[in-house]
């Protein structure tokens, strides 16, 4: 089976001045930031405000990623604590060439390590063709994956438990599985993680430092002195000062007022933060319009 590796961006959903998903807009930014240098987008990640926008709306937005010149490099989030709904929208995403899934155990209830096993499970066993990356997020979900119950899914599920993204920084230094991807949530975890033998990241900020992150993953893959490793890592600290989404729409506003709507109860950066984030990043040569192509 083929490693998922490089640099993913945990895309934004871009939404209508009604909130509503505006799947067109949202596709064509995913499409941009792959054009700047990500190997691939995570569609509905808690980045696109998964937990926020409705099961109708992602259906809609998946039965439109199917025309997208960059389809094969699309993963979906399902974003979804119900085990139904996640089977449901794993089997229509399958059913129209999608078996990459991003799929995180379900937010609010107190559970462990059995608890989360059986949850995969029953999942695998209703969509048994799929490529399953677990999200690792305490702050969200919380839980935290151990390394013993990767183990044990990855034995037990062999086909279908293939990565992880480590947004809680507790697996990527010393999680070892032969192809497994190991893949941290943060662009300052990325040259260390690669030293380390992870596959790259899966981020929210590499939508807008795209071009960055690849240029560091590049650089590293043959053997090249690092050069752009700094920038990414201060502009990564910059942002991490905000909500990373708030700060995201925020900044891609400059170029698009569609980034501004936000689905309650996230909204845009205040004026003061606004000036902050802009400013700080200024200092850094980094500006929207300085975004470039790979």
């Amino acid at each position: 089976m083929e490693q998922i590796k490089g640099i993913y961006a945990a895309g934004l959903s871009v939404l209508d001045k009604e909130l509503g998903l505006d799947c067109k807009s949202t596709i064509e930014h995913a499409e941009n930031t792959i054009d700047l240098g990500c190997h691939g987008i995570v569609f509905f990640g808690s980045t696109g405000q998964s937990q926020l926008i409705s099961l109708r709306e992602k259906i809609l937005l998946i039965n439109q990623l199917p025309t997208s010149r960059h389809k094969d490099k699309f993963i979906i989030g399902t974003g979804l604590n119900s085990l139904g709904d996640n089977i449901n929208m794993m089997k229509i995403s399958k059913s129209i060439g999608f078996d990459k899934f991003l799929i995180m155990p379900p937010a609010y209830y107190k559970y462990g390590d059995e608890e989360v096993f059986n949850f995969y499970s029953r999942i695998i066993k209703e969509v048994k063709d799929c490529k399953i990356i677990l999200y690792n997020f305490e702050k969200l979900s919380g839980y935290k994956f151990s390394h013993e119950c990767i183990y044990k899914l990855v034995e037990n599920f062999p086909n279908q438990i293939v990565g992880v993204k480590d947004s809680s920084y507790n697996l990527f230094e010393n999680l070892k599985i032969e192809n497994f991807s190991v893949m941290p949530g943060s662009e300052s975890k990325l040259l260390k993680g690669l030293e380390l033998g992870c596959s790259g990241i899966i981020t929210a900020t590499t939508n807008v430092t795209a071009s960055i992150a690849r240029n560091v993953y590049d650089r590293f893959t043959k053997d090249l002195t690092q050069k752009s490793n700094k920038k990414l890592c201060e502009i990564r600290e910059v942002f991490e000062k905000y909500n990373l989404i708030s700060g995201l729409h925020t900044f891609m506003s400059q170029k698009d007022d569609k980034f501004k709507n936000l689905l309650p109860p996230l909204k845009i950066l205040e004026s003061k933060e606004k000036i902050d984030l802009l400013t700080n990043l200024k200092n850094i040569e980094f500006e929207i319009n300085k975004l470039k192509a790979a």
